[in-house]
């Protein structure tokens, strides 16, 4: 018996797992990957070939993404097969009769081809790294086909070694035997090396020259120190600290201008994860995965961290080390670093020697360098648990490049730009959407240049030529002025797709759970841009993929100064208390007293409407409490007064403050009360803490009832929950709570963020099934052009 197979998958050791397999079980033939993915075809006895097809796919290798296999019966040829393609003639000499053998790969054909995104090192290669008789004991660069670099690395497909950043270490003869024997781990591991061959490490001043002495035990002795050191990794550079030295993470905080963001800690494993913060059993699986993110846990009070490294906050980012050079370091310094993001405030991560060197040179005190080059620029991702499920804040390395899958298709080639804040692109065809590591906020100049380069590496890399451009309606949005700029440079190939940004945050989430709506969606974040020219936020949505229709919101309220009022939330105090004519205790409001300078003409500007936009953000009313409670009047990053007033509210208040429905179409939540019920319990002395609670429990309740009446106008159950606001696990669980007490069915995001780095996506998702409405033919066995 004889068949082909040919398979979307790759740059995961696939091409060495079918040859074991095949030569195990006594098949002849070839196996080899081109641009269309992996290809085969074996022959010989039934039994033998009915076992290879169940094995293909049931033992898979750890790192395998398996899309499609299909697989085609042929007559059989005694072993010495021809070529079953003109493209195949060019790339395939099978080895002979009885024989079974890996050919060539080949550029030709469209790239269906699945670049695998970076991956941990594994647990044989750390075995390796750990044994003073294996000749890689102590290298930093040591990898096998499960694990190392991929996605960073990559330049362009198929995934072999001349397209890669590799391409320039030459092979020893020990590697060479070694990625040449099909029996070895490392069979076709195109990032293999040794000390002999591979990448170097060096340490650096900050005018770029070496320091004596061996680079690693150098770099760990400063960190010891009480220096910031900036370590080369797989995506960027990080800036490393010890993170129990409270005048170093200080330091670090200041020179990076990074007032009072959080930064991550990097431990050795899994118990000492445990000595920092609470570690459940899904905490610890995304802990361990070979992603590695950043995951989010409930600190301990008593964890041995620098008080700078996540001031007043409650949790702790922590991940466990995802290179060789992570484990050797944190071995030798004895203790646990800070790892933050190698660039100053709102920069995109350093990747590139020289302009590391250049932008850091005023923060770190040494440079821990390699001479691999990094390709692709990748932060690490940012991951939490909710409900015994993860749930991704910022999906990023060791998630990107794997595309989400969308059952239905994309008849045309997309392009979806995204948002501003936490950007990411999309680049979509056939079924496959591929969401963008993430790009940063799109303030600067740096950040676009990141943006538009990253694009045209994703359309290299997965022949992406797109026929749309999805954008979001705020015309000030870069993201959205790049798109313009495209389709007018080309109008008659390239059609725009202009996409509300709650109803793409609402795409996002159905598109994460492989559901179409219609569903009652219900989108809280900060800010975007509504279709009557108005900034909403708090929205209630009849929304499916091609269309939505706006059910309900929080009543609007000035934002005066604009863009002022994101940055300073007792602004949004004073317009919550102007608007709804809301008084204070008798004594007064120390919110008012602490910006009694400003507060008459800030409250004149509201009431003006000058420079004083309307808003219905979920964000901005989570803001005004907070500056009422005294959690914070200015902010240092975008959201910090909202996190801070979670941090507070007390986890065992379970009372809710009442919020009236306005009816009407559409109707309006009145957040005015909740806010007079935070300054009513204040005059009556109860503690911040409860007050928090209720307040998030009142906002909780509203969109309750704010469901319960979509319900009842349009006959739906299916709930979607969206934008950043649900980032909030306080709210999200009483909102969940509640919803599902009421016999609604919940959606939430675990696979793509439920902020604005979720939008790419739902504008890809909104952008295909307009098309679809269009009466654009799906078929999957067809190229979409």
């Amino acid at each position: 018996m004889a068949i082909r197979v040919e398979g979307i998958v790759q740059g995961v050791g696939f091409r060495p797992f079918v040859y074991t397999l095949a030569t195990g079980l006594g098949l002849a033939g070839f196996v080899g990957n081109d641009a269309d993915g992996v290809f085969a075809e074996v022959e010989g006895p039934s039994e033998a070939v009915s076992t290879f097809l169940l094995a293909l796919e049931r033992d898979a290798p750890p790192l395998a993404r398996i899309e499609r296999v299909a697989a085609t019966p042929l007559a059989p040829a005694g072993g010495a097969r021809p070529a079953t393609s003109a493209a195949a003639a060019t790339r395939m000499t099978p080895a002979g009769a009885g024989s079974f053998a890996i050919v060539a790969s080949g550029p030709a054909g469209w790239r269906r081809t699945l670049v695998s995104a970076d991956t941990a090192t594994c647990a044989d290669c750390l075995r390796e790294l750990a044994d003073p008789a294996d000749r890689r004991f102590g290298y930093p660069f040591i990898n096998c086909t499960n694990c190392g670099p991929r996605f960073t690395i990559v330049r362009d497909v198929p995934y072999d070694r001349p397209l890669t950043t590799m391409a320039g270490f030459v092979m020893c003869e020990l590697c060479a035997a070694e990625y040449g024997d099909p029996a070895d781990r490392r069979f076709h591991a195109q990032p293999i090396c040794c000390p002999a061959c591979g990448p170097r490490l060096a340490l650096l001043d900050p005018a770029g020259a070496v320091l004596p002495g061996e680079p690693l035990a150098a770099a760990a002795d400063l960190l010891r120190q009480g220096m910031i050191v900036a370590v080369k990794g797989l995506g960027g550079y990080h800036l490393a600290a010890d993170a129990a030295d409270e005048k170093a993470v200080a330091q670090l905080r200041a020179r990076k201008h990074r007032e009072d963001k959080p930064f991550a800690v990097l431990v050795p494993d899994l118990a000492a994860a445990r000595r920092f913060g609470e570690v459940s059993q899904a905490a610890a699986g995304l802990l361990t995965s070979g992603a590695r993110p950043i995951v989010l846990l409930i600190r301990h009070r008593d964890a041995a961290v620098a008080a700078a490294t996540a001031p007043g906050n409650r949790c702790l980012g922590v991940m466990l080390p995802y290179t060789p050079l992570h484990h050797l370091l944190l071995e030798a310094v004895a203790r646990p670093i800070v790892l933050t993001s190698g660039n100053a405030s709102d920069e995109p991560i350093a990747y590139r020697d020289d302009d590391a060197l250049a932008r850091l040179g005023g923060i770190a005190d040494a440079f821990l360098v390699h001479d691999r080059a990094i390709h692709v620029r990748t932060d690490d991702s940012v991951a939490r648990v909710v409900r015994d499920r993860p749930m991704l804040l910022r999906r990023s390395r060791g998630y990107v490049p794997e595309p989400v899958t969308v059952s239905a298709g994309f008849p045309r080639q997309v392009l979806a730009c995204g948002a501003e804040l936490k950007n990411t692109f999309c680049l979509a065809k056939g079924r496959h959407a591929f969401i963008s590591q993430h790009i940063g906020d799109l303030e600067n100049v740096a950040t676009l240049q990141s943006f538009t380069e990253g694009i045209e590496h994703f359309r290299r890399l997965f022949d992406i030529d797109p026929r749309v451009v999805a954008h979001d309606l705020h015309p000030e949005y870069l993201s959205t002025k790049y798109a313009l700029e495209l389709a007018e440079a080309d109008p008659d190939r390239l059609q725009l797709q202009g996409v509300q940004h709650h109803h793409a945050h609402i795409a996002s989430c159905l598109a994460d759970n492989g559901a179409d709506g219609p569903v009652i969606g219900v989108a809280f974040d900060g800010t975007g841009y509504g279709t009557d020219g108005t900034i909403w936020g708090g929205e209630f949505l009849l929304a499916g993929l091609t269309a939505f229709e706006r059910g309900g919101h929080l009543a609007p309220v000035p934002m005066p100064g604009g863009a002022a009022a994101i940055r300073q939330p007792w602004r949004m105090a004073a317009a919550y208390l102007d608007a709804a004519g809301l008084s204070g205790p008798p004594g007064g409001l120390d919110v008012i007293r602490r910006n009694q300078a400003r507060w008459a003409a800030v409250t004149a500007m509201a009431q003006r409407g000058i420079n004083a936009p309307l808003t219905s953000s979920a964000g901005r009313l989570f803001d005004a409490a907070a500056a009422i409670l005294g959690v914070r009047d200015a902010i240092n990053y975008e959201g910090q007064a909202a996190v801070e007033l979670e941090q507070l509210a007390d986890a065992a208040e379970t009372g809710a403050y009442p919020a009236r429905l306005e009816p009407g179409q559409p109707f309006q939540v009145r957040g005015g009360d909740l806010v007079q019920a935070v300054i009513d319990d204040l005059a009556a002395g109860t503690a911040p803490e409860v007050i928090a609670a209720r307040f998030h429990h009142g906002v909780a309740a509203a969109i309750e009832a704010g469901c319960l009446l979509m319900r009842e106008r349009h006959g739906l159950d299916t709930v979607a929950l969206s934008g950043g606001v649900f980032q909030n696990l306080l709210l999200l669980g009483s909102t969940v709570t509640r919803l599902e007490a009421r016999g609604f069915r919940v959606l939430v995001h675990s696979r793509v963020p439920c902020n604005d780095g979720g939008i790419s996506l739902g504008q890809a998702v909104i952008a295909a099934a307009r098309d679809r409405v269009a009466g654009l033919c799906i078929n999957p066995d067809i190229i979409y052009a």
